[in-house]
């Protein structure tokens, strides 16, 4: 087991990055002392991709529930050289697994230790540490696979997008409905105007399927298999409560996204890649009610954007907590999950969370042959990419942060609880801002977050 290492032992950056500024100053100290060089110091060209005679060598943070997927992908595309995980409990079936493998809690003392032998790295940890976790593995050269939503906050989604273009390495999100060949054959559809002109979009999921809308619990002694400093990580440090690890986190506003960060990058997925939602214009939503502390237990938000130069407006309206759009408006059985895409010459219904299996419910319209790129799946996308191939389609700079971005504007409107929250997707700020002068450094922490010492990267 790896020792503890305090929050307070890493230091931030040599040079001060501030949003808007080149990234080539990007700059870490270890817990060592040792100055971490960006990748792309000494070498502004394309990383050299892993050769298809070499096995690509993964390190893996996050090792229990979804992780333990990435695990298992990873280890069956190249060797596994590294673990990572503060909860002991998490990490005991991955070093059984691989006892071969180096076993951290930190991820910060991982690369301080081992950069210079991992090629690719899993990040599938709570929301809260994606973006560290990746911008540092980017920095060092990493290639990066991060679970869905890509980051907790709108400026992460944009520094995930800079730094990869900058790193110039292989990216990829784990929304894994990506590469259904349903999912792009639908999108194609749609956007070659199955349905007509498309106005509006409902969309509606199950979660949370975990607890929002409560109080938090009392402090209890954390336990001594799991390093809360380390689970913590850049969020202000609070007592441990049961609940929080493994999964119970994502109800919380300073660790997770609520069930909208959890599912509208699968959910949102296909509409997106169809139609360009890139930027809404502006957002507003009606919840049961919420604390500041944890997620109201339902929600509805609806999205507005504005036209573009092949479609027109569209409004898109997002439901959770067991809330649905008028059973008349489908027009058919509802699943506890679907979206319903209306045009001006018909609807298409998608029962479940992925995009994928719908079918016109009214209009009677043709469907059109269409093109589309086949996937050879949604991991070995990005090892294709890694090893100089076709970029994957949830890439970072051309896809995953733009779609992760777009969807945590609704947070915005969730957080308001009520009042039409502006958008101005250029300069990330709320341009009504003046209306909400009682939260506005709240509001801005939701866009920007700030870093607990020892976590502070930018």
């Amino acid at each position: 087991m790896e020792e503890r290492e305090s929050g307070r032992t890493w230091r931030p950056n040599r040079k001060e990055f501030i949003a808007g500024t080149t990234l080539a100053s990007l700059g870490f100290v270890f817990a060592d002392g040792t100055p971490a060089r960006a990748a792309w110091d000494d070498k502004p060209t394309v990383k050299k991709p892993v050769s298809a005679n070499d096995k690509i060598r993964f390190a893996c943070i996050g090792v229990g529930g979804k992780g333990w997927g990435e695990v298992m992908d990873s280890a069956e595309n190249g060797d596994i050289v590294a673990l990572c995980d503060p909860d002991d409990v998490q990490m005991a079936r991955a070093k059984r697994a691989f006892p071969n493998a180096k076993v951290y809690r930190d991820y910060r003392k991982m690369f301080s230790e081992m950069a210079d032998q991992i090629d690719a790295v899993t990040v599938s940890t709570p929301d809260h540490h994606h973006y560290p976790a990746s911008s540092v593995a980017m920095t060092l050269g990493k290639h990066v696979y991060c679970q869905k939503p890509l980051v907790r906050t709108i400026w992460e989604a944009r520094q995930m997008q800079e730094i990869a273009k900058k790193a110039r390495v292989a990216t990829q999100m784990g929304n894994q409905g990506t590469a259904q060949d349903g999912l792009r054959m639908q999108a194609a559809q749609v956007r070659a105007g199955i349905i007509g002109n498309v106005t509006d979009i409902h969309v509606w999921s199950n979660r949370p399927v975990w607890p929002q809308g409560h109080k938090r619990g009392a402090s209890k002694p954390v336990r001594d298999s799991i390093d809360w400093d380390v689970w913590i990580g850049p969020r202000p440090m609070r007592d441990y409560a049961e609940g929080y690890a493994p999964f119970v986190w994502r109800g919380f506003w300073d660790f997770g996204a609520g069930a909208l960060g959890d599912m509208a990058c699968h959910q949102m997925n296909m509409t997106f890649m169809a139609l360009d939602l890139k930027d809404p214009v502006t957002v507003q939503a009606e919840t049961s009610g919420h604390d500041k502390d944890i997620f109201p237990s339902w929600s509805i938000i609806k999205y507005h954007y504005p036209k573009n130069s092949w479609r027109g407006e569209i409004n898109l309206t997002w439901y959770d907590g067991g809330k649905l759009p008028p059973a008349d408006l489908v027009g058919e059985k509802m699943e506890s999950s679907g979206t319903l895409i209306i045009g001006d010459k018909g609807k298409i219904h998608i029962p479940g969370d992925y995009g994928s299996g719908g079918k016109v419910v009214s209009g009677g319209v043709d469907i059109p042959e269409v093109k589309f790129d086949r996937s050879p799946g949604h991991f070995e996308e990005w090892v294709r990419a890694i090893r100089g191939g076709q970029e994957a389609r949830s890439n970072f700079p051309n896809y995953g942060a733009d779609l992760t971005g777009m969807a945590l504007v609704g947070n915005l409107a969730v957080w308001c609880n009520g009042p039409e929250v502006q958008w101005d997707a250029k300069k990330m700020r709320v341009k009504n801002i003046g209306d909400f002068s009682n939260e506005k450094a709240s509001i801005e922490e939701l866009i920007k977050p700030t870093y607990r010492e020892g976590w502070k990267l930018v």
